[in-house]
């Protein structure tokens, strides 16, 4: 397996709110030279909860940007310090290796792929708990996962509460073996949101003391979002498919335009002939116009190849499956 890497467009120009910030056009409108767009909005919906005695986890809403740019990169900041770079199609972060019995103020603000800063979100803050030495012991595990859908894009979770020989100091959500969410030790439900419709979800929830030892699982539960989803509004578009020869051998390259998400989609999985066949994963600057991946097939001619490929969503989800090609290696390519 190989990935093709994929150039981020370059900037086409510099954002203007540096000595402007206080001019309220700074955000919107053109530029000197008569170019169009606007700022990414400033994060909204910001919160952080300590995780441990050094550690918080920070989230954010998804931010509204230019179309023809969408959000590359999330800053976060520790007072005026950056301390954290996130993908766009994450809207939380641990940020770790901080003081215990100190208390901390974080702000977020997006970047998008033309490389401009939107404004800063509102402060939050968190004091993290003290530290208690030689702790080894993990929290229980929490009790009975309870939840149910409470629109097309949101859950209700609740659970009973794990016990340590000390505290909880937080409780961590997971979508399948994705961590989207995380609430205080003294909270025992949490509503989660930036789901799809009509799509089905498995949660677990574990717990962890200021020490950062981290409880099993409890759970799974499993629930419906409401409303409907055929997967057409999450599936890669314009997919095609090709095979070439190289050194001797037949190779399957794929290209496709990446499903309209609120954050930039970072990991495909490649379906070949009904079955999953590989996976990759791009790094921070993701294609958002066109992406390509290739890969080796065998050395066989005349093997015909069914191929589809979906994206997994901000939210932990699998998307839509894309088109279905048929390549056949040695074969020419179609018109």
């Amino acid at each position: 397996m190989r990935r093709v890497p994929v150039l981020p467009p370059l900037p086409r120009r510099l954002a203007l709110c540096g000595a402007l910030a206080l001019i309220a056009s700074c955000g919107w409108g053109g530029t000197a030279d008569g170019e169009s767009g606007r700022l990414p909005a400033a994060p909204t919906g910001v919160t952080v909860t300590a995780g441990s005695a050094t550690s918080v986890h920070v989230m954010w809403n998804a931010v509204s940007a230019d179309p023809d740019s969408g959000v590359d990169v999330y800053e976060v900041y520790r007072d005026t310090t950056k301390v954290q770079e996130v993908p766009g199609s994450q809207h939380m972060v641990d940020v770790t290796r901080l003081r215990p019995s100190t208390g901390y103020a974080f702000t977020v603000r997006a970047r998008d792929t033309e490389g401009r800063l939107g404004p800063r979100s509102q402060e939050v803050r968190a004091t993290t708990p003290a530290a208690v030495a030689a702790d080894r012991s993990a929290p229980t595990r929490p009790g009975k996962l309870r939840g149910r859908a409470t629109g097309s894009r949101a859950v209700q979770l609740s659970w009973a509460a794990a016990t340590d020989d000390r505290d909880v100091a937080s409780y961590d959500i997971h979508q399948g073996s994705t961590k989207i969410h995380s609430v205080g030790g003294n909270q025992t439900a949490a509503v989660v949101t930036g789901l799809r419709p009509g799509a089905r979800y498995s949660f677990t929830v574990r717990a962890r003391d200021a020490t950062g030892n981290v409880s099993p699982a409890g759970g799974p539960l499993r629930l419906t979002t409401l409303g409907t989803d055929d997967g057409r509004d999450t599936a890669p578009t314009d997919f095609e498919a090709t095979t070439r020869r190289a050194d001797g051998a037949y190779h399957l390259d794929l290209s496709w335009v990446p499903p309209r998400t609120a954050g930039v989609v970072t990991e495909y999985q490649v379906h070949l002939d009904g079955r999953p066949a590989t996976s990759l994963v791009f790094g921070g600057s993701a294609p958002r116009d066109r992406a390509t991946y290739g890969f080796y097939l065998g050395r066989e001619a005349g093997v015909s190849h069914r191929v589809r490929i979906r994206a997994k969503l901000p939210d932990g989800t699998w998307g839509g499956l894309s088109a279905e090609r048929t390549v056949t290696t040695g074969a020419a390519p179609q018109p």
